[in-house]
C-alpha cells in the first residue's frame, strides 16, 4: 500500500510493537508505503490522532526477526525508547487493532461488521453500529500527613509498590468508585478527594484517572485477594515504586515534589 506522502506506520504482531533502530536511538517507520510487504488479507487502518496527523497500523501473523533495521518490542518496554508522542500513537493504534479483532461480528444478529468511520463498524444485516470500549479505571494517592498508603497488588509482576486502583462500576461516579475501592482494598475512609490528571492505558483497552485523597479514618485491612502487601510509608523512605510510564509514578513524583518542598520550609 502506498499513502503518496510519508506517515508512519505502527505494525503489531499481537502486543508487540515494531520498531526501527536508527543512529539516533529508535522510532517509527516514517515513510509512503508499508514497510513490510502486505498480504492479500490484511487491514490497514488509518487514523487520525488528536495532533490531527494522519498515520497508519495493521497487524502481522509472525514477528518480524533478523532484520536489518526492524525489531519487536513490547509497547511497554517501547516507552523507554520511543518518544512519548510515538508512544501515545502507538498506544492508539493498538486499541484500535485489539477492537477490530474483538468485534468481527454483530452482537445483536451475528451478522459481519465491516468499517464505517476510521473509529466505527456497522453491521452489514441489521445496521448496529460499534464503537471502542474503554475500560475506565481509578487510581488515587492516599495521603496522611508526611505518609503515602502503598500497596503490592498481586498481579504485579514485579517487587514495587503501587496505589490503590479499580475499575469503575455501571452507576457511580468517579469520586465514588475511588472512596469504594480505597474500602474494599485497604479498609480505611478518605475524604477531600481531587482530580490530579488522566492516563490512557492501552493494556489493552484502558482510561486511567488519577486523584490525590486524605486520609479520614479506619486501620488498614488489605483485601487479600486482591494485595499481597500494603502500609504506610514515609515520603523520605519509600519502597521500590511504578516505573516513569505509569500514571502512578506521576501522582508519586508530584506528591513527593511538593514533600519535599516543604521539608526545606
Amino acid at each position: 500500500m502506498q499513502t503518496n506522502e510519508k506517515t508512519y506506520w505502527f505494525v503489531f504482531c499481537k502486543s508487540d510493537l515494531m520498531i526501527q533502530r536508527t543512529e539516533e536511538g529508535a522510532t517509527i517507520p516514517y515513510m509512503e508505503e508499508a514497510p513490510l510487504p502486505l498480504k492479500p488479507w490484511t487491514k490497514v487502518h488509518q487514523l487520525t490522532m488528536p495532533d490531527g496527523q494522519t498515520v497508519h497500523t495493521f497487524a502481522i501473523d509472525y514477528p518480524v526477526v533478523g532484520h536489518p533495521q526492524y525489531e519487536m518490542m513490547g509497547l511497554r518496554s517501547s516507552y523507554q525508547l520511543l518518544s512519548e508522542d510515538l508512544y501515545l500513537k502507538a498506544g492508539k493504534c493498538a486499541e484500535i487493532l485489539y477492537w477490530d479483532s474483538t468485534t468481527k461480528y454483530c452482537g445483536v444478529c451475528g451478522g459481519v461488521m465491516h468499517m464505517h468511520t476510521e473509529i466505527s463498524k456497522r453491521c452489514d444485516h441489521c445496521g448496529k453500529e460499534v464503537w471502542p470500549q474503554l475500560a475506565t479505571a481509578v487510581i488515587c494517592l492516599i495521603q496522611k500527613g508526611d505518609e503515602v498508603l502503598l500497596v503490592h497488588a498481586r498481579n504485579f509482576k514485579r517487587d514495587f509498590f503501587g496505589l490503590v486502583a479499580g475499575f469503575v462500576e455501571t452507576g457511580e461516579t468517579l469520586e465514588e468508585a475511588v472512596a469504594r475501592e480505597a474500602k474494599e482494598e485497604t479498609g480505611i475512609s478518605i475524604r477531600n478527594i481531587r482530580y490530579f490528571g488522566s492516563q490512557p492505558w492501552p493494556y489493552p483497552c484502558g482510561l486511567m484517572v488519577g486523584f490525590i485523597a486524605d486520609y479520614a479514618g479506619g486501620e488498614i485491612h488489605l483485601q487479600r485477594s486482591e494485595l499481597s502487601k500494603g502500609g504506610w510509608f514515609r515520603y523520605d523512605d519509600l519502597p521500590p515504586i511504578p516505573e516513569k510510564l505509569s500514571i502512578a509514578r506521576k501522582l508519586i513524583d508530584h506528591w513527593l515534589t511538593t514533600k519535599k518542598a516543604g521539608s526545606t520550609q
